[in-house]
């Protein structure tokens, strides 16, 4: 089969490789769809993976073409979406199913191969059968729409007496953050306040309909100062951080309202530190800061996976009108250095099956 395999930092290439062998309970994915996450940028070309060689990719849908000994023949043939991380249902956290925070976890296109093929060996557990309305491109993106999800419910929950009205600013506009815009307005939220720092992204702001006077590009302005000002200096009750940069934390924490909420869901771009004044700005206003990572699957209908696939099978949220780009799997390469040095607007690249796998 073909693959893009990273044999070192910087060091990707598309090539023949062996098919994938599965163990006893895996599934063989013929890969239809793999979206780029902003974080193989850096993977790929800055940090590494775990071990070399290895195939990125880890947002990515497909159908069951074969199984392992111990895998469920019921899912030979059918099409599916892909839990990523790969949980070791052995520590505390697994026990009590909340495998995103597990303490020995693997992950397809970090630690294991990954989905920037044309196939992929999936533990059966992963799987995720999709309803036949819900088409390839749409559950590529169920993971990075799983982590929007994520990021909102855990900021609101046991918040039983949040309003519609309740104010939510949102920094970073990005998959993750245009797509937690997307949901936040899915469930009746309409007084959103969105930062983000390219003209491309306040036009897909617009599109989705948010006010042109409730989006600021931050490029040209202190986004803490504008969110008081748009709030009369109350400061908003939620603020969602998609960015992970010192100065996001910094500027949420000075627009969030006393007795407000601050949710971290941007990965750190490097060291985060807080001055002295920003910690007293969080005692004295007692404001609570959470942080959110991946997202929960459990297989129940109640995980964040499928309250996405609810609302996708539904109509209610269409992902696909952010994809910019579609490409064949060997001009994948070409997506990742778009997104590498930023040669033009993009919102969510994917390699598609149906243009030449």
């Amino acid at each position: 089969m073909k693959a893009w395999i990273l044999h070192g930092v910087g060091d990707l290439r598309y090539e023949d490789t062996a098919m994938p062998l599965l163990k006893p309970e895996e599934v063989l994915v013929e890969v239809h769809a793999c979206g780029i996450c902003g974080s193989d940028i850096p993977r790929i070309y800055q940090t590494g993976t775990y071990y070399f060689p290895l195939i990125p990719g880890h947002e990515f849908s497909g159908v069951v073409k074969g199984i392992g000994r111990e895998a469920n023949s019921y899912f030979l043939g059918k099409r599916v979406g892909v839990f990523p991380l790969i949980p070791c249902m052995e520590c505390g956290q697994c026990k009590r199913q909340h495998y995103e925070m597990c303490e020995n976890y693997s992950y397809l296109g970090s630690r294991t191969d990954g989905g920037f093929a044309e196939y992929a060996a999936v533990p059966q557990w992963n799987l995720v059968e999709l309803p036949d309305n819900v088409s390839f491109e749409q559950a590529a993106m169920l993971e990075p729409m799983a982590v929007a999800v994520h990021a909102m419910r855990s900021a609101f929950a046991g918040r039983r007496e949040l309003v519609k009205q309740t104010s939510i600013a949102i920094c970073g506009l990005g998959t993750i953050g245009v797509l937690l815009t997307a949901f936040l307005l899915e469930a009746g939220y309409r007084n959103l306040f969105v930062i983000g720092n390219k003209d491309f992204q306040r036009e897909t702001m617009l599109k989705l309909g948010i006010p042109e006077e409730n989006i600021l590009n931050s490029s040209g302005r202190d986004g803490a100062s504008w969110l008081m000002e748009r709030t009369e200096d109350r400061g908003v009750a939620f603020f969602f951080d998609c960015v992970g940069r010192n100065e996001v934390v910094a500027a949420g924490i000075n627009a969030v309202a006393a007795g407000g909420f601050m949710q971290l869901v941007g990965n750190p771009a490097s060291d985060m530190t807080l001055d002295k004044a920003s910690y007293w700005k969080i005692l004295r206003r007692q404001i609570t800061l959470r942080g959110s990572w991946n997202s929960s699957y459990t297989q129940s209908e109640d995980d964040d996976w499928h309250y996405c696939l609810e609302r996708l099978s539904e109509g209610r949220v269409c992902p696909e009108r952010f994809i910019t780009h579609r490409l064949d799997l060997p001009e994948l390469g070409h997506g990742l250095q778009i997104m590498r040095d930023r040669t033009e607007a993009y919102g969510k690249v994917m390699a598609v099956r149906q243009l030449s796998f």
